[in-house]
């Protein structure tokens, strides 16, 4: 293992339990989970340590994300934590190269990504999750048009100042373009540090 490869991200040790105890309510007890724009992998290999019945792929369009999440991966020794996949789900088609899945993750990206990386999530999950298959979001979003803290107003404008393409998004319009891909109206949890777990259930059939 080497660990030079590894990256940290100090914000998962503080939100990864919280996020853990919404994926037990809402995933299946068995089957494979793709995670979206997995950064780190700390996340998986928490989840997957906590979930062995559950298999997790992890996946990142950068290359240096994709070697700390095999470092994370080759730590663990986990039989249920697969190698990281290359995925950019603001590419067509991106799903065809994902597998099967029963389930999505997708932590902290909708928000650190143009607005075309959500499309193509919701897009490219509505194609790959069956029936009854659950996309889960967490991330910060504004609600009816308004930030819910303070501290969410200043993260969006910085964001914004990094990139005029990233910000924070309006929950609605996620959940509208969810709808428009075959997904069911959310379930929304509150989480710590005005985040929110956010679980759309795929309806019947898939997106052609």
């Amino acid at each position: 293992m080497d660990d030079t490869k590894r990256r940290h991200a100090p914000a998962t040790l503080r939100n990864r339990d919280a996020i853990l105890a919404a994926l037990k309510r809402h995933l299946p007890a068995r089957g494979a989970v793709l995670e979206v724009a997995s950064g780190t992998g700390e996340h998986a290999a928490h989840f997957a340590a906590a979930l062995p019945r559950l298999a997790f792929r992890p996946s990142d369009p950068d290359p240096g994300a994709r070697a700390s999440i095999d470092a994370w991966a080759a730590e663990a020794r986990l039989p249920n934590l697969r190698a990281a996949l290359a995925l950019d789900v603001s590419a067509p088609g991106w799903e065809r190269a994902a597998g099967e899945a029963d389930a999505v993750l997708c932590i902290n990206m909708v928000h650190i990504a143009p607005w075309a990386a959500t499309v193509g999530l919701m897009r490219g999950a509505a194609g790959l999750l069956p029936a009854g298959g659950v996309l889960c979001l967490y991330g910060p979003f504004r609600r009816e048009g308004r930030h819910t803290a303070p501290s969410n107003a200043a993260f969006d404008a910085d964001l914004r100042a990094s990139d005029p393409a990233w910000g924070v998004r309006d929950l609605e319009a996620v959940a509208a373009e969810a709808a428009a891909n075959g997904f069911a109206a959310p379930m929304v949890e509150e989480m710590p540090a005005n985040n929110l777990f956010v679980a759309f259930r795929r309806g019947q059939g898939r997106a052609e």
